[in-house]
């Protein structure tokens, strides 16, 4: 799988020190471009094809436009809708990222999927995802790369 270089935005960020007699702070440089799933490949908590199956599901994800959207549409009006590459019209390739994403999160499972979307689709951090979900403190990697390695399989990533 072909990986796009992200662009990277650093900045310093931080809590004040408690108890700090003149405030000084302590920061850490972040990449705000950095998605969850990056953070912990970086880091070796997952391995290339965990990695790869996130990617591809968040991809997916995209492409069948499962976010949350605007009432509105402010993209330019499509007069040739003719069909690309792959010979799907746009609506099509759309349709079939659905079915693709669907079939990849009932590979994972209904009790891994929850911190799956949360991570890899959602974006969110490992704790905060984990918080979300009500779970206790360092139990979602376990569960996430469950869920990672049966999406590998769905999207027979070796």
């Amino acid at each position: 799988m072909k990986r796009e270089l992200i662009e990277r935005e650093l900045t310093e960020v931080g809590p004040k020190r408690r108890g700090s007699a003149r405030g000084r702070r302590r920061s850490v440089t972040v990449n705000l471009g950095e998605s969850p799933l990056t953070w912990l490949h970086a880091r070796g908590h997952l391995d290339d094809r965990q990695y790869d199956a996130g990617e591809r599901l968040r991809a997916d994800y995209e492409r069948a436009q499962l976010s949350p959207q605007v009432t509105m549409r402010w993209d330019a009006v499509r007069v040739d809708c003719g069909t690309g590459r792959d010979g799907m019209t746009p609506s099509e390739r759309q349709l079939s990222a659905k079915d693709r994403f669907d079939g990849a999160m009932a590979e994972a499972g209904a009790g891994l999927k929850d911190i799956l979307w949360r991570v890899a689709c959602g974006c969110e951090a490992l704790a905060e995802a984990e918080k979300g979900l009500g779970w206790p403190s360092r139990s979602g990697k376990l569960v996430l790369k469950l869920a990672l390695d049966r999406v590998a399989d769905f999207y027979r990533i070796r």
